[in-house]
């Protein structure tokens, strides 16, 4: 059976994930509409900037998911 510590364990990637996106985008945010504000033909490389944190939190979920495929596979559970 899996255990809550099993459970928060998987759960800590997508939340360590979340919180280091969102203190990057606190930054990244401003900077890119700045840059904007100063080249108006720069979209394209702030949309970049911008959504370049964002695959932290997608590969915190792929780890939660691996994370608990093995701990579901070392304790037997179903």
């Amino acid at each position: 059976m899996i255990g809550t510590f099993d459970l928060i364990g998987a759960a800590l990637p997508i939340c360590a994930g979340a919180i280091g996106t969102g203190i990057a985008m606190s930054s990244i945010g401003s900077a890119a509409m700045g840059y904007l504000a100063e080249n108006k033909n720069a979209t394209g490389t702030a949309m970049i900037f911008i959504a370049l944190p964002e695959t932290i939190v997608i590969l915190g979920f792929v780890m939660s998911f691996l994370l608990l495929g093995a701990v579901t596979a070392a304790t037997g559970a179903e």
